[in-house]
């Protein structure tokens, strides 16, 4: 089994890139004891962890580890763990797959977060297990950032439990040390957010280094900027903008600009050459997601990167003429034209390769008549291509070909999952894992784009769509949607009938041209954003214009684990 790892082909910045409030951020707090300093030399003895969030305790992990080699009596004397100790322990080929699953999903902490990181990623090396690569937090990088000498001595984990009141005292036990580290983050945590730092984003910003002189000299245009949802824009001194940013928190988030969390070269510059900050206030993180990427695209402001051209993307379409072919292309389809995407091009391309690979549509670039025979090539000569170029298929059986083809891009992609995990399965079979590993990786990336394309074209057909989203604080977060596109938008105050509000937000919403499809890759860009809101688990439909449905033989049913036989 294998599960479809191929993005869905858009590349610009999600909801979640506005960061996920710390309070919803999952820690997971280790800790590990070992025979030594050196990560490719020595082993591991024991580990420890605690996974929390929201200041609560979900769980807890602890053993030790049998490392296959002597520990130095020196280790043993700190951390009272001996030979005999772990003679029957289970070995870290055992104990990582355990924890990794313990781990998965959060966000790793650590006191000295190098020495940890390097032991487990160089265990996942010798167990021929992928490193997940989750985000790190490095409690002694933020205690530097957030402690002044004055305070403490030194940012040993002893002397930091003490000074946030940690009733578990660090001996070089990694349970309890990592029970020590948990009170340290939260400390660390607490005074963070006087800074400005709400999110995970935002944390790991704030690990990086120290603020330049540049930058507290600009530190002045974020005064008096307001802490509400939003858009904001830097500009410079001819009021042309700079760079367009999005946050819950205007004001915290472009303050971290001019503060230890910013390093990036680019916007450093950047900073360099803003003048003031335009703010566009919102009701919503959902309107302020949706705002930036309509100003990023109208306005490709120069150091913004992702969402900046949306024209650029890639559409997989067949081509007009009598004997059509897959082609790549960044001219937006017809509407009712059979097509994937928007997409990157290598996602269009690997697209393709899993369709080709399927389906005996013809794969060279010649325009071929149905008059006039033309010369064959490699793929005909070796019975892979039905050789429309020598008229050995004639236009109706052809065209049935065609048919196939866009049925599996708009409608039912079996016939090119099932003919792909064939494949799979006597690739496997002869050894031939390389070959087995880029077949799946390519109807992967198919299966997802071909999802992809059919969630946004059913909720732009679906017509109006009003839902709301429990707000922070109380209240309901209104969209007004029209066609995969946000009309209108709103927030209800705490303990109000939320009714009036929404019908008062419909009427005013703006018109939306009727449409059944997406009408280019800035109007997807949007119809994948609002997608993402109307998942979440806090939002609710409050009503629905027409239907809104995946076709139940879609591509949908084959994005979770496909079985290669």
């Amino acid at each position: 089994m294998f599960e479809s790892g191929a993005s869905d082909g858009f590349s610009q910045p999600t909801l979640d890139s506005l960061g996920t409030p710390l309070s919803e951020v999952t820690f997971c707090v280790v800790d590990l004891e070992t025979t030594g300093l050196a990560a490719d030399a020595c082993g591991i003895t024991e580990i420890g962890a605690v996974k929390v969030k929201g200041g609560q305790i979900l769980g807890e992990f602890s053993t030790l580890v049998n490392p296959g080699e002597p520990i130095d009596p020196r280790v043993t004397r700190l951390t009272g763990i001996t030979d005999g100790m772990v003679a029957d322990a289970p070995d870290i080929g055992t104990v990582l797959p355990m924890f990794l699953e313990f781990a998965s999903g959060a966000t790793l902490v650590a006191h000295n977060a190098g020495f940890d990181i390097g032991f487990l990623r160089h265990a996942c090396d010798l167990c021929g297990t992928r490193w997940p690569r989750p985000p790190v937090v490095d409690t002694v990088v933020l205690a530097r950032r957030l402690t002044e000498k004055n305070e403490l001595p030194n940012r040993r984990l002893g002397t930091l439990a003490r000074f946030f009141g940690s009733e578990v005292r660090p001996s070089h036990r990694a349970l309890d040390d990592a029970q020590a580290t948990v009170v340290v983050l939260h400390g660390l945590i607490e005074r963070a957010s006087g800074h400005g730092v709400v999110t995970d984003a935002d944390l790991a910003e704030l690990c990086r280094a120290i603020p330049s002189e540049l930058q507290r000299r600009k530190r002045h245009l974020a005064d008096g900027l307001p802490h509400v949802p939003g858009v904001y824009i830097f500009r410079d001194a001819d009021d042309r903008a700079l760079y367009i940013g999005v946050s819950v928190d205007v004001a915290a988030r472009v303050r971290s600009y001019f503060s230890a969390a910013e390093q990036r070269r680019r916007l450093r510059d950047m900073i360099a050459s803003a003048e003031r900050v335009e703010v566009v206030e919102c009701a919503h993180r959902l309107e302020a997601g949706v705002a930036e990427l309509r100003l990023i695209s109208g306005g490709k402001p120069p150091y913004n990167r992702a969402a900046k051209y949306p024209e650029h993307r890639s559409w997989v379409r067949l081509t007009d003429e009598p004997y059509p072919r897959l082609t790549i292309s960044r001219k937006p389809p017809a509407p009712g034209e059979p097509r994937l995407g928007p997409s990157s091009g290598a996602q269009a391309q690997a697209a393709i390769d899993a369709i080709e690979a399927a389906l005996p549509i013809r794969q060279c670039r010649t325009r071929l008549s149905p008059r006039r025979k033309s010369s064959s090539c490699l793929l005909g000569e070796i019975g892979r291509c039905p050789e429309p170029c020598r008229h050995r298929i004639g236009l109706d059986e052809y065209g049935r070909i065609a048919l196939e083809t866009a049925g599996a891009m708009d409608g039912d992609p079996t016939p090119v999952a099932e003919a792909v995990i064939g494949r799979l399965a006597e690739l496997s079979e002869a050894e031939r894992f390389e070959s087995a590993a880029s077949k799946r990786d390519q109807l992967a990336a198919f299966l997802a784009l071909a999802a992809a394309t059919q969630r946004i074209r059913a909720l732009v057909a679906a017509g109006e769509i009003v839902a709301a989203g429990r707000a922070r604080g109380g209240g309901w977060e209104i969209a007004v949607i029209r066609h995969g596109v946000l009309a209108g938008s709103t927030r209800t105050p705490p303990r109000a009938d939320p009714m009036p509000l929404i019908e008062q937000c419909r009427r005013t919403s703006r018109t939306v041209e009727p449409a059944r499809d997406v009408t280019d890759a800035a109007h997807a860009a949007e119809a994948r954003l609002l997608l993402e809101w109307l998942a979440r688990p806090e939002v609710r439909l409050v009503s629905i214009e027409d239907e809104w449905a995946c076709p139940i033989d879609g591509a949908e049913r084959w994005t979770g684990a496909i079985t290669a036989s």
